[in-house]
């Protein structure tokens, strides 16, 4: 599946960072990893700390799937308000899926210093209201955040204005928020993996998977073997081939960076990532070298092609919505791209084994949360395969 197109600012910034061999003969290991993003290398990572030998295996480059065009948001904010998740799932779920991406992010801040990976910047969160008849939901997704023990703040457009520079008629705004370079995370998590004992190897389709009693035989498109005892999917909305595609709505999105900002703004000084109630909704974020990232307009996904087609369309767009949204700014854009992501009906990601597909687990993290749940996919895989009682399974199965 053609998963991102256009010029994502992360891989024009970095380039190939790394090369990974093609695996060429046959080997075997504890498990071997189906994906070499963020969620693989995540995943790997947690494995070989637990004491089980790993393979990572790509069919593409690494990182030039959905990582690439990831605008690498760090947030314990769903895509579904808190207040409504409640209603959609109990309140003792949605408590518990806000709290544990609350732990996320700050277990990827811990990782980051492990590995010694220093493109990790705190920030704040501001979650704007689109329109004026969004208050309540603003004010209800308050009390509900309060309630669970994390702090938000409310603003008033007033204070908007005055401390951001934004023009919303009113937002919270809370702290356990982080942003990142995806592309760059996860080739440094490879290399510490490798330096670990990890094997990575990119351009190795796996075409075929045969069990036979309690291991598995893995059959890549040029004819090498690998033998196992577990398999992981972490190839993200390529897994929808494998399961069943009705538990997830691919959508296409559409992101913009613009020219480096040469003159000071708030938003530059302050480190904070916004996004409103909208539906679709806009969200923004800066980055190192002082530019500004917008994405959303959202779509559903038809093809590559038609995605492909309007991104200078949606750019114009992103563009004229950071303007709205950020009065007087000087938005020029540079470089502007499309993905294509998954999103589940309760923002919830899918974690753990398949029905009937036993030592076969999936981390999927759909939704906005990609990075987050990967994190909290890891954890509770790993646990799986150490024979632990794994928490929060029943939160994440496939039978929810």
């Amino acid at each position: 599946m053609n998963l991102s197109s256009g010029y994502p600012l992360w891989f024009i910034r970095n380039g190939l960072l790394y090369d990974y061999p093609r695996l060429t003969r046959n080997m075997h290991c504890d498990a071997v990893v189906i994906g070499g993003g963020i969620s693989g290398a995540l995943m790997a990572l947690r494995l070989q700390q637990a004491g089980f030998s790993t393979i990572v295996v790509d069919g593409r480059t690494i990182g030039l799937g959905s990582t690439c065009a990831s605008t690498s948001l760090l947030q314990y904010e769903l895509d579904t308000p808190l207040c409504r998740l409640r209603d959609q799932i109990g309140a003792d779920k949605a408590n518990r899926a806000y709290m544990l991406c609350v732990q996320a992010v700050e277990g990827l801040r811990q990782i980051s210093r492990l590995i010694k990976f220093l493109h990790f910047d705190d920030t704040r969160s501001i979650y704007c209201a689109a329109g004026e008849k969004h208050i309540p939901l603003l004010l209800a997704e308050m009390e509900a955040r309060t309630e669970i023990g994390i702090r938000v703040n409310w603003l008033d457009s007033r204070e908007l204005e005055n401390a951001y520079g934004i023009h919303a008629p009113a937002a919270v705004i809370s702290d356990p928020s982080a942003q990142t370079d995806a592309y760059a995370f996860t080739h440094a998590l490879h290399q510490a993996n490798i330096a670990k004992g990890v094997k990575v190897f990119d351009r190795t389709y796996i075409s075929n998977i045969t069990r036979k009693r309690s291991r598995f035989l893995l059959q890549t498109s040029d004819g090498i073997q690998l033998r196992c005892r577990y398999v992981v999917y972490a190839n993200g909305y390529e897994a929808t081939e494998y399961i069943n595609k009705h538990i997830v709505q691919l959508s296409s999105t559409y992101a913009v960076a613009g020219e480096q900002m040469v003159y000071d703004h708030p938003l530059l000084r302050k480190k904070v990532l916004v996004w409103n109630t909208g539906n679709p909704y806009l969200y923004l974020r800066t980055t190192e070298d002082k530019r500004l990232v917008v994405g959303g307009r959202d779509e559903d996904f038809r093809s590559a092609s038609r995605r492909d087609a309007l991104i200078r369309h949606k750019s114009r767009l992103l563009a004229k919505d950071a303007g709205k949204l950020i009065p007087g700014i000087d938005f020029r854009p540079e470089f502007s791209w499309a993905g294509t992501f998954g999103s589940t009906k309760d923002s919830l990601p899918y974690i753990g084994a398949y029905p009937g597909s036993p030592g076969i687990y999936f981390a999927l993290g759909f939704g906005g949360n990609g990075i987050t749940f990967s994190y909290i996919a890891a954890s509770i895989i790993t646990e799986m395969v150490s024979g632990k009682k794994a928490a929060d399974t029943d939160l994440f199965s496939f039978n929810r």
